[in-house]
This record gives C-alpha cells, structure tokens and sequence, in this order.
C-alpha cells in the first residue's frame, strides 16, 4: 500500500470571482483535506493569482488531484513543488503568549532562539511575529504553550520552486 505524503500543489488560475470557491469545491466534492491554504494576485497586468495547497494523499490521490485542478477552466499551470524539484516553503505566524515573573522571561529565551520578533509588548502579553517552516512554527507553539500560549495565527504556506525558472 502507498504512503499518505503531505505535498505542496501550486496554481496559476485568473483572478477572477469565484475561482477559489471551484478550487475548494474540487476538494471538498471529492473528500480531500486542504492542510493549508494561501492565495494572491501575482500579476495584476494579467490577471493572475497563485494558490498554493497543503494536501497529504497517496501518489494515486495526488495525481488525481493535480489532474482535475488542470481542467478547471480558470487554471493555467499547476506544479507539484514536492516532486518537482526544489523548492522553498515559508509560513507567517503570530503568536501571542501572556505570562508574568519566570514564565515571561523563559518565553522571551525560548522566543530569542526561534529568531521569532516581539511585535507587540503589554505588561501582562507578548505578540510574536515568526516565520519558516511550519515544523519549526509548531515546535515554537508547542513550547509557547506551557508559558501562557494565549492565541495563534497563521498565514498558511507559501513555496516557490527553485532555480531559474518561473512558476
């Protein structure tokens, strides 16, 4: 039996309503998870905005998947950046912890460590702002909790492939 394996599936569809929601709907309407989510214009000349999906699945699945997102009609390319080659995957999070006394200084350690900044200080909170890997995000969070973990956003991945070439 195949391996379920996380892969990070980038498009290049028009910017144009309701292309996302076709986009989620293929998923949805087929029972696949979405770990991750990100989209944006990256070329305003042409219109074009770029999607970049988390998804896990075996070969099988994620050949299915990256074969009905390229019938979509909005959809011009899609690349699976996890087989394709190298590639480099970010994501933004802002952490807020709230703490007095020891625990406020060991998160500020800890935070220092992770290069995570201090974007927001009250007497009683901080906001941290991080970004890498989403390994090195959650191992962050995980050991923000037991200091007073208070809230978490994320922006999701972003990756881009390697090299010379575009998209």
């Amino acid at each position: 039996m195949d391996a379920v394996k996380r892969h990070t599936i980038a498009v290049l569809v028009d910017n144009e309503p309701g292309v996302l929601a076709r986009v989620i709907g293929l998923f949805s309407g087929r029972g696949y998870n979405i770990e991750s989510l990100t989209v944006a214009e990256v070329d305003a000349a042409e219109r074009l905005s770029r999607i970049t999906i988390v998804t896990s699945g075996t070969p099988m699945i994620i050949e299915q998947i990256k074969a009905q997102l390229s019938r979509l009609v909005p959809v011009h390319a899609v690349r699976d950046l996890t087989t394709d080659g190298p590639h480099v995957e970010r994501e933004l999070a802002l952490i807020k912890v709230a703490g007095t006394g020891d625990k406020r200084v060991e998160s500020l350690r800890i935070a220092d460590i992770f290069r995570a900044r201090v974007i927001d200080s009250t007497t009683e909170s901080f906001v941290f702002e991080m970004t890498g890997s989403t390994e090195k995000l959650n191992a962050f969070i995980n050991l923000m909790q037991p200091l007073g973990l208070v809230d978490v956003s994320r922006t999701g991945v972003v990756a881009i492939a390697r090299g010379g070439k575009s998209f």
